[in-house]
């Protein structure tokens, strides 16, 4: 990489030296901790937890695309917020839905 391309990055709006750089850099963070959950029990999920963070990785994906600068960072962090809470969302619907199809009705 040529030093003007480095000097370029440095400078950027979103560059390293703002926090634009680095808010979504430390919010992968919560991708990483909502992969880790693929592991554990639907039962052990929060519906509410998984709904806030669906909500907030919906809503700050689109506000990333209407700052000036527009940052790319900020959106692709955020969709994998949503998406990884709302794959979680369906785990627990689907789990809750199998758990109410095998009880046994009451007579």
């Amino acid at each position: 990489m040529s030093s003007t391309a480095i000097v370029r990055f440095w400078n950027h709006p979103a560059g390293p030296k703002t926090v634009h750089f680095w808010a979504p850099a430390v919010k992968w963070g919560l991708v990483f901790a909502g992969l880790g959950d693929l592991s554990r029990s639907p039962e052990q999920l929060s519906v509410s937890q998984q709904t806030a963070l669906a909500c907030t990785g919906l809503i700050w994906s689109r506000y990333s695309t209407q700052i000036i600068p527009k940052n790319w960072s900020l959106f692709s962090v955020n969709v994998f917020v949503a998406a990884t809470s709302l794959y979680q969302l369906y785990r627990i619907y689907d789990y809750r839905s199998k758990q109410e199809a095998t009880k046994e009705p009451t007579a």
